[in-house]
């Protein structure tokens, strides 16, 4: 019996869950109400409440659910001792994901375009920051040792140079979600992200599939 209602429990997270992604993708975090989400998912007001603080930590778990393997597979050691290539796979990876599963690319429209930073979401403003700040920290240290096992001189730091690596990233992830130009975000990506890696004077692997 404990068992059931244990599994009872998490199937109506999951059911939170996938109804806020509706709810906050059709409405925009700032005006989706946890009463309409309730009601997307069969539940009530309490449910909600039993499983969440409140609606930043209801976004929160939405966001981590899709967010958290990614980031550990960006910071997995994929390539053993290969920094370069582990930097070059995580992200060719993350732009096969979005491409290739809906329920990632939508959440990540979400995060990027139906998010209102007012007060009541400053913990979402937060969590976004920090995330940013873990990505950044983890391309500099892969960018520096690369620079250091390849014997080069960056010609910035490589705090600057994971700074341009990470806003290439962004803007070609912001780019094909919002549609304003379309483009095979795989293709398009892995080979800028190549081409930029080149400019800062790395010698890349020649690799036909980096996933």
């Amino acid at each position: 019996m404990a068992r059931r209602t244990k599994e009872d429990a998490d199937a109506t997270r999951q059911a939170l869950l996938d109804a806020a992604e509706a709810v906050f993708y059709a409405k925009g975090v700032g005006r989706a109400s946890l009463a309409e989400i309730a009601q997307a998912a069969g539940a009530t007001r309490g449910a909600i409440y039993w499983h969440f603080k409140d609606k930043v930590d209801l976004f929160n778990a939405m966001m981590d659910r899709v967010t958290l393997p990614l980031e550990a597979d960006a910071c997995a050691s994929d390539v053993p001792g290969d920094p370069l290539e582990r930097v070059r796979g995580a992200v060719a990876r993350l732009f096969a994901t979005v491409v290739g599963d809906p329920h990632t690319r939508r959440v990540f429209e979400i995060a990027m375009y139906r998010v209102e930073y007012v007060a009541e979401l400053g913990a979402v403003r937060e969590r976004h920051q920090a995330a940013l700040l873990r990505f950044h920290a983890q391309l500099t240290k892969d960018l520096a040792l690369a620079a250091t096992q390849q014997g080069i001189a960056l010609p910035m730091s490589a705090a600057d140079a994971a700074l341009g690596l990470q806003a290439l990233f962004d803007g070609l992830l912001q780019a094909w979600i919002l549609g304003s130009a379309p483009f095979a975000l795989e293709q398009v990506g892995s080979g800028a992200v190549a081409a930029y890696l080149r400019g800062l004077g790395y010698r890349l692997h020649v690799q036909s599939d980096m996933r």
